[in-house]
This record gives structure tokens, C-alpha cells and sequence, in this order.
């Protein structure tokens, strides 16, 4: 597999309420649910460890905080620290909280309620500046960031949520950013759901043509959903049973 430039760093974001979950969520966060063998957030750190990044962070809430610790406290192959997001504002909101432990670097940022089969790091290896959103066709794009892109893989605008949708790609929540995301922020509205949306971040960069879209091809599952928990659990099955076989 790829590796990447060791400078590069992570973070994961497992906050918010996960309301379209309820009442299962009520007693836990969204992201330590279990997808068949281990629960969400551990598929989003193995894959930070399977593309060698050494520096997670993981942005979560208060409430579930030591849960999350005493699952990766004796996890070796990376180091995995932990912010507190006090106020569900937001993935923005979530991401501006990592600013000291992203400092000067690139990084990669990952919403830790998405299963993603694609290896994504010789992209990782050719990043150099500006953004790139890694988008997946879907048969529901409503409920999603959705962006519209050129030929040549320009992102030229990302809707939230729109109620007509103009592509049926979805923004997946994987994204490459460099270290100017933090300036973008700057005066960032709130917006009519009362949060700061990762989308008005992503076009500041559309605005200065430096946004880039990756497609996905392989198997991709946002854990937002009864059906798509239930649909990521099967399909993370048959990859465990598969790989048990062929041990055999």
C-alpha cells in the first residue's frame, strides 16, 4: 500500500447528536456504534494507520469522551488524542478546534461517521496545496453536501442539503486540506440550521479555484441512517468472512 508523507496528520470529527438515530443514540455517541465487529470509529483510525498517519485527533463531546479513550488507550500504531466540541455548532465549528494540532501542516480531515473501501492514499502522496473533496455518486444526494463539477474535476459549487438536487454526487466528509482552511474561517456566519457549515469553507476555496473533486469508486457508507447502518454492517460482514475463508 501507499504511504504517505509523514508530516500528515488526521483528524477524525465524532461529534454532534446523531438525532436521525434516536433513540439509540441516546445512550451513546453515534460513532461507537457498532458496525458489525468493532464499532464506527475504529474503522476511521484503522484506515488512518493502514495509509501510515501517525497523529490523529478525534473531535468529540464531553458526554461519551471517556468511552472513546478506553477504546484507543492501548492502540500502538498511532497516537490518538482527543478535543472536546462542547456545542454541536457544526463540523466547521469541529474542525476550527483542531487548529493547534494541525499547526503549520497539511492534513487530512475525516467525518468519523463514514465507511470508505477506496485507498485514497497516493492522493494523500500528491497533495501539495489548496483542497480537494472526495464525492461519491449516490441515489440520494438530498441528504447531503452535493457538488457539481467540470471535466477537468473542479469542484464549482457544493449546495447543502438542497431540497432539488443539480448532480447526485455527495460530499462524502473525506477531505484534503492545506493550512490556510483556519483564515477561511474568519468571520464565518452561522447558517439558517444554526451551525457552521463545512461547505461555506469549501467554497472559499471554490471562489479562489483550488478546490479539487476525487471520486470514489468502491463501496462508501455515511452511518446516518437505519438503513445505512444496517447496509454497512452487511457489507462489512461479507469482507470478514471473506477474509476468514481464505485462511482456512
Amino acid at each position: 500500500m501507499d504511504k504517505i508523507n509523514l508530516i500528515m496528520k488526521a483528524v477524525i470529527l465524532a461529534g454532534g447528536e446523531g438525532t436521525r438515530l434516536y433513540p439509540i443514540t441516546k445512550v451513546t455517541n453515534k460513532h461507537l456504534l457498532p458496525i458489525y465487529d468493532r464499532p464506527v470509529i475504529q474503522y476511521a483510525v484503522e484506515k488512518m494507520i493502514s495509509m501510515d498517519i501517525k497523529e490523529v485527533l478525534i473531535v468529540t463531546n464531553e458526554q461519551y469522551l471517556a468511552n472513546f479513550k478506553r477504546l484507543f488507550a492501548d492502540e500502538k500504531r498511532c497516537t490518538v488524542s482527543f478535543v472536546i466540541q462542547k456545542e454541536a455548532k457544526g463540523i466547521a465549528h469541529g474542525l476550527l478546534l483542531a487548529k493547534k494540532f494541525v499547526g503549520a501542516d497539511n492534513f487530512l480531515f475525516w467525518l468519523g461517521d463514514g465507511i470508505a473501501a477506496d485507498n485514497i492514499a497516493s492522493h494523500i502522496n500528491n497533495f501539495k496545496s489548496g483542497a480537494k473533496v472526495f464525492i461519491k455518486r449516490v441515489d440520494d444526494p438530498e441528504r447531503f453536501g452535493v457538488a457539481t463539477v467540470d471535466r477537468k474535476h473542479h469542484v464549482l459549487e457544493i449546495v447543502e442539503k438542497p431540497k432539488v438536487p443539480q448532480s447526485h454526487y455527495a460530499v462524502t466528509g473525506i477531505y484534503l486540506y492545506d493550512n490556510t482552511v483556519f483564515a477561511k474561517m474568519k468571520d464565518q456566519p452561522l447558517s439558517k440550521r444554526g451551525e457552521y457549515e463545512i461547505t461555506y469553507v469549501n467554497n472559499k476555496y471554490i471562489e479562489e479555484g483550488t478546490l479539487k473533486a476525487v471520486f470514489l469508486k468502491k463501496q462508501w457508507f455515511d452511518i446516518g441512517t437505519f438503513e445505512s447502518l444496517h447496509k454497512a454492517t452487511n457489507f462489512i460482514r461479507k469482507g470478514v468472512l471473506k477474509q476468514s475463508a481464505k485462511k482456512k
